[in-house]
């Protein structure tokens, strides 16, 4: 069977746009399922429970502890010392309840490894401009598991940020 070359060429163009068109489509494909699998790096710090203990037991730290949990957990599981109870992970006044030292260092902690309204909540202070920001990520189950101490705030004082 034979072909004229202007027929020839037509089928061989056709084949070389369908494949190059398949290789655009699966690129494209690409980077857009790699921009929706990938979320914005979290730029705080992650620290354990034994990391906030020697923040905490050194006076030139000036650490501020700031708990991202309920009431409820705070009642059963208690706080860690010193901590300032926030009125939520993703609401808090940061004018009224962060120091106005964008340089302070900022310690947030929830609940345990799989909770994340600490990272919520430091990522609400970085948005405001803190630069120390970190996320004890053991939360208080893992500070407890670790034999820290706690307080157990009574009620008036969850309200107050």
């Amino acid at each position: 069977m034979s072909m004229n070359p202007r027929t020839r060429r037509s089928i061989v163009s056709a084949i070389a746009g369908a494949i190059i068109l398949s290789a655009a489509a699966s690129a494209f494909a690409f980077d857009i399922g790699s921009l929706l699998n990938n979320k914005p790096k979290d730029n705080f710090a992650i620290i354990r429970a034994d990391q906030l203990a020697s923040l905490m037991a050194n006076p030139n730290s000036h650490v501020n502890i700031y708990d991202a949990n309920g009431w409820g957990l705070r009642s059963t599981s208690g706080v860690i010392p010193g901590a300032h109870l926030l009125s939520s992970d993703d609401k808090y006044d940061v004018a009224t309840t962060l120091p106005p030292e964008k340089n302070a260092k900022l310690v947030f902690y929830c609940a345990d490894t799989q909770c994340t309204a600490s990272h919520e909540a430091a990522r609400r202070a970085m948005a405001a401009g803190y630069t120390d920001v970190s996320v004890m990520s053991d939360g208080i189950k893992g500070w407890v598991d670790a034999g820290k101490p706690v307080e157990h705030p009574k009620l008036e004082a969850s309200n107050n940020s």
